[in-house]
């Protein structure tokens, strides 16, 4: 098998998902979840981000030599994600004084955790889906304005192991609940987190 790490691709679209405030905690404000997108790492919709992610587990590369149609290389690739994060204030004020955020509510992202989940309840890792992972990412949510926060969003070794690595000669395909949770703490110390979900399709999809 050949691994390849696929970089982070530049944003092409975005595309809503379904995401979660935390409401309590100190903070005075919310992270927001704006949108969660994710790209294949190699083969049919590579490059492409969209809110469902059909994630191969195998694909047989064609070039460069020495591998050929007649001769393909069987590589694996990561899936890569992109969270569009904000802020909201708790207390938004009145309509005659409103309140607006300051920099002493900026959020800096330092941790994202991924956990898979499936609609049957059959949710063991290692057996019924990939294992829960985390990984670093740093990034400030202004005050006011946006952050693209990029992450990998299924890793190398969950392709390597079971159930997906039974996939690579199988017609199965396994379709999970990713539950993605943003770690951050503001200016001022107070720990904040907010969760998004996204579907995603495990299988030995066509390459082309």
């Amino acid at each position: 098998m050949i691994t390849r790490l696929l970089a982070f691709a530049a944003l092409v679209g975005t595309a809503t998902s379904c995401g979660d405030v935390v409401r309590t905690g100190r903070s005075p404000v919310m992270l927001v979840i704006n949108s969660l997108a994710a790209t294949p790492g190699g083969g049919h919709g590579a490059g492409v981000f969209s809110s469902m992610l059909l994630s191969d587990v195998v694909v047989n590369l064609t070039a460069p030599p020495p591998c050929s149609a007649a001769t393909p290389c069987p590589t694996i690739f990561n899936d890569s994600a992109q969270v569009t994060l904000s802020l909201a204030l708790k207390d938004i004020g009145s309509t005659a004084a409103p309140l607006t955020p300051t920099t002493n509510n900026a959020v800096t992202v330092n941790r994202i955790h991924i956990e898979y989940i499936r609609a049957d309840g059959r949710n063991t890792p290692g057996v019924d889906v990939p294992y829960p992972f985390d990984g670093a990412a740093t990034g400030t949510v202004p005050a006011s304005g946006q952050l693209i926060v990029g992450f990998e969003i299924v890793r190398h070794v969950a392709k390597e192991e079971s159930p997906l690595v039974q996939l690579q000669n199988s017609a199965s395909i396994i379709t999970t609940i990713a539950r993605v949770t943003i770690y951050g703490r503001d200016a001022v110390g107070n720990d904040i987190s907010a969760t998004g979900q996204m579907q995603i399709d495990f299988g030995n999809f066509g390459d082309s």
